[in-house]
């Protein structure tokens, strides 16, 4: 377990402020669109790849079509 002082210390650290000179030009964005855009694609061609794995890992199970039409 982590002791408290580290836990006031990280606290501390974080709100800390002081004044920075930055600059963001226009393409930052656009460079941060671009990324986001591609997690959200990677994950969509992850889950279209173990698409049936994951649907049998969570138990989705389709009848055949033969026992649906018995019941």
């Amino acid at each position: 377990m982590i002791n408290s002082s580290y836990w006031l210390l990280a606290i501390v650290l974080l709100t800390a402020v002081s004044p920075v000179q930055a600059y963001l030009d226009p393409g930052t964005g656009s460079m941060l669109l671009q990324v986001i855009l591609g997690g959200v694609a990677a994950v969509g061609v992850a889950l279209k790849l173990y698409w049936h794995k994951l649907r049998a890992a969570l138990g989705f199970r389709r009848k055949p079509a033969a026992e649906d039409e018995r019941a």
